[in-house]
């Protein structure tokens, strides 16, 4: 899932990236990349090992989804859905 947030009138151009996978074990992997658009900016690897731990993973992500919702408030532009993977 791509998430930005423009607003060129405050200088706020940025992205959130979530993807979720599989590796050859059956291991469930999170990413997320986040930063200004047109950067490299940050990312994070989780790994979620077994089936209650991909419970855990949905949790997990859906508490990205909340917390990107507060954007708002935050940095004063909402995040939209650019693209969903």
């Amino acid at each position: 899932m791509w998430l930005e947030a423009k607003y060129p009138a405050l200088n706020v151009a940025r992205r959130y990236v979530i993807s979720r996978s599989q590796d050859l074990f059956g291991v469930s992997i999170v990413e997320l990349t986040w930063g200004r658009i047109g950067t490299r900016g940050q990312g994070k690897r989780l790994s979620f090992a077994d089936a209650a731990d991909a419970a855990d993973a949905e949790h997990f992500i859906a508490g990205l989804l909340r917390r990107r919702a507060s954007a708002t408030r935050r940095i004063g532009v909402p995040y939209r859905e650019v693209h969903r993977t």
